[in-house]
């Protein structure tokens, strides 16, 4: 099956791809699981050189690998070149840690000796988005890989150029041929390869529609299975919040990657008594940002992904309008060509408004009052999804309180939602299943075996 990719910015074809066959997915998964049995005999030493390697090449391309991110979706060049970066670091943290973190535990129980080890898994297909192009591929694969499995990427196919180019950068790196492979599919022969008996685990990152239907082929086929999914974050503002900075930073979380990120802002629960003060300080904020051309360095805020996202985003602030919100700023798609939406704040918005209930993949702020903490809650807690949050108030204890009560896999005080490889990364409820990044990350796709040693009787 062939396909064409358009550039968000510009509504312009990129190029045309193919899509593999079943039989050549078929040898490149056997390819891949051939090379897991040497691989997973290569010392951690030399792995993890490997890893520092692989750190080395994407900072040495980073301009490059930005570039082909801005041109496929439509990510400003800058943020497109943090995201190298935090590959890089991210490539780093392990490659210093692995040894400790994936060192043997000796257990003290009725034997002569009980030890606790970690091994790799076998083949690992990982199924990523096209929002973090780099970032979300390369934060499954780091930890997999030198733990000593191999992996498969299946990538959006809005992304083929990142996802070959991710490839090239294993090769570039020195890895042994076909320990990491990524291959262009289409869903139905994805689907087919993840419940083989090829693949040993699976990693999705996507929506929770997409999660389901991997983790029931998971759970058919008994495969170890992460899925981190949907969010829709509640920012919780209590009362003596800082306004101006937190709506700065309320700002800066909604437009991240101009709103397509499962762990930005999404909604907004101000205390009633600041209310008015935040909403104007918010739009304002909001309406600073630089809404453009990804290639421009000045540019804040680039396009969403296709025509249908912006039909998604025009049809859910239309839903809360007619449910009675009021649009403080923004409200319809630019005309100009490509995919644009400016930053757009709502107020009056009903709990039951698409913009609440769904995931908004776009610059969309929603404003809801509450009066107490337990309300605060509540509103933070309703909804299926349980990603990420944060709280703002200048009382520490007191956000750290409402924090332990938020469903969530993540909580941040007086912080924006963020990722960050020496902390668990993963959410609660329909937002996803398993932990990636830290230490809890690298341990999901091993075997944790128990070595018991008793004296021969």
């Amino acid at each position: 099956m062939k396909f064409k990719t358009v550039n968000p910015a510009t509504e312009e074809v990129i190029a045309e791809h193919e899509t593999l066959s079943r039989a050549e997915l078929t040898f490149v998964a056997q390819y891949t699981k051939d090379a897991f049995y040497s691989w997973k005999e290569t010392p951690l030493q030399d792995r993890t050189k490997l890893i520092k390697k692989l750190a080395e090449v994407l900072l040495r391309s980073k301009q490059k690998y930005a570039q082909l991110m801005t041109i496929e979706m439509g990510k400003p060049i800058k943020n497109a070149i943090a995201e190298i970066e935090k590959c890089a670091w991210a490539a780093d943290v392990y490659a210093d840690n692995a040894k400790d973190w994936l060192k043997e535990e000796i257990v003290d129980a009725d034997g002569k000796k009980h030890a606790v080890v970690f091994e790799p898994l076998g083949v690992v297909l990982a199924i990523m988005p096209w929002n973090f192009p780099f970032w979300q591929a390369l934060r499954c694969a780091i930890p997999a890989l030198i733990t000593g499995n191999t992996m498969i990427l299946k990538h959006s196919n809005q992304v083929p150029q990142c996802a070959l180019a991710i490839e090239d950068i294993f090769r570039e790196s020195g890895f042994p041929e076909n320990v990491f492979r990524t291959i262009i599919a289409d869903h139905q022969s994805t689907e087919e390869l993840a419940a083989s008996d090829t693949i040993t685990a699976i990693s999705l990152t996507g929506s929770t529609e997409a999660g389901m239907k991997f983790g029931e082929i998971a759970g058919r086929t008994i495969k170890k299975v992460v899925l981190e999914l949907g969010g829709s974050d509640p920012f919780i503002i209590l009362e003596d919040a800082d306004i101006a900075a937190t709506a700065k930073q309320a700002a800066a979380s909604r437009t991240i990657n101009a709103g397509q990120s499962c762990i930005s802002a999404k909604r907004f629960i101000v205390h009633e008594k600041i209310e008015e003060q935040f909403t104007h300080a918010f739009a304002e904020e909001m309406q600073k940002l630089v809404v453009g051309n990804p290639a421009d360095e000045k540019t804040q805020i680039g396009p969403l992904i296709n025509h249908d996202a912006v039909n998604k985003t025009d049809a859910q602030v239309n839903d809360a309008l007619q449910r009675g919100a009021k649009v403080v700023c923004g409200g319809s798609r630019l005309q100009q060509p490509g995919f644009f939406y400016p930053p757009t704040v709502l107020v009056n918005v009903q709990r039951n408004a698409r913009v609440v209930k769904e995931e908004v993949f776009a610059p969309i702020g929603p404003i809801i009052k509450f009066k107490t903490d337990d309300e605060a809650i509540m509103i933070a807690n309703e909804l299926e999804f349980g990603l990420g949050a944060s709280v703002w108030t200048k009382d520490l204890e007191r956000g750290e309180r409402i924090a332990r009560k938020i469903d969530a896999g993540t909580v941040f005080i007086n912080s924006i939602v963020k990722s960050d490889p020496r902390m668990p990364f993963g959410g609660t409820k329909k937002s996803g299943l398993g932990r990636e990044l830290s230490h809890y990350g690298l341990k999901e796709f091993v075997n944790i075996k128990g070595i018991n040693v008793y004296e021969h009787q």
